[in-house]
């Protein structure tokens, strides 16, 4: 009887000692699932950030690119006005400078007819003064 109740204590210590292997390999099943699971996602998500920083990039450059081009732009249109408005400032003072030249011609003319009617004008008193004079001489020599 002593034996049949070794012999059925080593078969609950056997079947326990089995039940325990399973559930010891279940557990490394789980784990080496999770593991093949976590490794997956970490690689998507690299996948996925590596992505992110691609697009990002790109836009970046997108932005750069559009930023140049509007600088370059601007600067060609300040350019294009300035020339503008130098030459208009050059036809202003062109314009400027043939009135004033016009004036200086109108004003000197106008000097030289009032020198000649000033001469004339000083002439004829004179011419009259004289006149005024022989006839007082005569009218003295006569008397």
């Amino acid at each position: 009887m002593k034996s049949i109740l070794l012999a059925a204590a080593f078969v609950v210590m056997l079947g326990t000692a089995l039940l325990a292997q399973d559930a010891v390999q279940d557990t490394k099943k789980a784990a080496d699932k999770t593991a093949d699971a976590t490794k997956t996602a970490a690689k998507k998500t690299a996948e996925g950030t590596d992505k992110a920083a691609k697009s990002a990039a790109k836009g970046a450059e997108k932005v750069a690119d559009d930023a140049a081009s509007g600088t370059k732009k601007a600067a060609k249109a300040t350019a294009d006005t300035s020339v503008k408005v130098a030459d208009k400032t050059a036809d202003a003072t062109k314009t400027a400078a043939k009135k004033t030249a016009e004036g200086a011609d109108k004003a000197a003319d106008a000097t030289v007819k009032g020198t000649k009617k000033a001469v004339k004008a000083t002439g004829d008193a004179a011419k009259k003064t004289g006149e005024e004079v022989k006839k007082g001489a005569e009218a003295v020599v006569n008397h």
